[in-house]
């Protein structure tokens, strides 16, 4: 990684316009006693109630102009400002210093402000992503050596694809046998990716599997990716959408929102696309990215607000007790306004389900779970003993559910297959698959979707 770039591309975010009107209508929302229950905004709706007013968004686009900087992109909530400039131009605005530190884990150097920035602007500004690259974004799925001995000494499989790994129909054999009138018909889903697809991957594990291609939409941000496998992520691509054809083989559209991976501030990009896609009533990230973003929390909320549903893998490092644990999996993965998905090692017997257990080879891969403490127990987790399971009284916990993450065969590379693959980010789009399927009986039913 280069020392100091000299251009950077920054998210600025500002923050909502009354924010206790936010949470008391997030609330009722998601409350069956009241009249607001599941009364979800548009995203016109959410804006002119709690979206930053245009006076203060172009207040702040003409002061970035000011400061000899270009406006690369402005959203319709207004919550993101996306810009970008010369170092020396950031520095001066943002009265910092950007520096070269020697990372204290990994064998590289990261650069970082040294001080937090300021603003000369009336205009409150809430957070700014891109200004450090301190933690990277990269995807979490695991690729299981066949040779090696597992930590937990497990063999437990019973899929139909090469060697028992499981393929294709086994998931919905296992997890929802007999239903065949759910497919995801009339839903879709929105994946967060960071590198890109290969479309014979895609066709090849639908062949095999014995399922059609859904219809793929690639959302390009900020110019998408243009060499699938620079983020060392291309599997992680591939597996997420294949989860979500084999959970919901009739989903309606699959999006695949692709960003480089070279700057956090393609987050914060991404997630304001999704917001404006309601089509969208299911998302699901297995990235991890950079420290906590309350930019990022608030178009969460917005998401939830508008009866979107967003899945995170929790990650794969085992236990995490702080945001600055080594084990910690990154931001989002303790996230209170997302939902969490941990990983189970599944058992299934001639296809139908058997038994779960908590996924974990050994040697520090496993299922994440824990809590950060960078963000306070949210009200679904209040009043829940802990005192047997050792969970946090004062922070977040993690996960909120959990589906198979071990033993799962893909398709990637551009041709090549692989069995024995795991992490959470096998579950997560499973989940949103899965999601899609009681979206679909929830609109038949009631008209609404489930939301958060």
């Amino acid at each position: 990684l280069m020392a100091r770039p000299e251009h950077l591309h920054l998210a600025i975010g500002l923050p909502l316009r009354d924010q206790a009107g936010v949470s008391n209508l997030f609330a009722a929302i998601y409350d069956p006693a009241s009249p607001e229950f599941h009364r979800y905004l548009s995203p016109e709706q959410f804006t002119e109630r709690f979206g930053p007013t245009e006076a203060d968004y172009q207040a702040l686009q003409d002061f970035v102009k000011a400061n000899g900087l270009t406006v690369t992109a402005t959203h319709p909530n207004r919550v993101v400002l996306e810009v970008e400039g010369p170092v020396t131009n950031i520095e001066s605005m943002l009265h910092v210093s950007m520096r070269v530190y020697d990372h204290p884990t990994e064998a590289r150097t990261f650069y970082a402000p040294d001080r937090e920035p300021s603003l000369d602007l009336a205009v409150p500004v809430l957070h700014i992503s891109g200004l450090d690259n301190f933690q990277l974004t990269r995807p979490k799925l695991k690729h299981q050596d066949p040779s090696a001995a597992r930590g937990d000494k497990a063999t437990f499989k019973g899929g139909s694809g090469p060697s028992g790994n499981y393929l294709g129909k086994d998931f919905r054999k296992a997890y929802l046998p007999g239903v065949t009138n759910l497919t995801g018909a009339g839903q879709s889903v929105g994946l967060v990716q960071f590198d890109g697809y290969y479309a014979k991957d895609i066709t090849n594990y639908a062949n095999a599997a014995g399922l059609s291609v859904p219809p793929l939409v690639i959302v390009p941000i900020n110019g998408g990716v243009t060499t699938i496998g620079v983020n060392g992520g291309n599997g992680e691509v591939s597996l997420d959408i294949e989860m979500v054809m084999c959970m919901a083989p009739g989903i309606s559209t699959i999006y695949v929102y692709e960003a480089s991976a070279d700057s956090s501030a393609n987050w914060d990009a991404m997630l304001s696309s999704m917001v404006t896609n309601t089509s969208c009533k299911q998302l699901s990230c297995s990235w991890a990215g950079p420290g906590p973003n309350p930019t990022a929390e608030n178009l969460f909320i917005q998401m939830a607000m508008q009866g979107q549903t967003f899945f995170d893998a929790s990650g794969d490092g085992d236990s995490f007790l702080t945001s600055n644990d080594s084990n910690w999996p990154g931001f989002p993965s303790d996230s209170p306004n997302i939902i969490q998905v941990g990983g189970t090692t599944l058992t299934t017997t001639n296809g139908i389900y058997l038994s779960e257990t908590v996924w974990n080879w050994g040697g520090g891969t496993g299922s994440s779970g824990g809590y950060g403490t960078d963000m306070p127990t949210p009200s679904y987790q209040a009043g829940i003993s802990n005192a047997a399971n050792l969970a946090s009284t004062t922070y977040r916990n993690v996960p909120d559910v959990a589906l198979t993450a071990d033993n799962v065969y893909i398709y990637d590379g551009n041709g090549q297959s692989s069995g024995g693959n795991g992490g959470t980010s096998c579950a997560a789009p499973l989940w949103a698959g899965f999601m899609a399927l009681v979206n679909q009986q929830s609109v038949a039913a009631s008209g609404t979707t489930v939301g958060f």
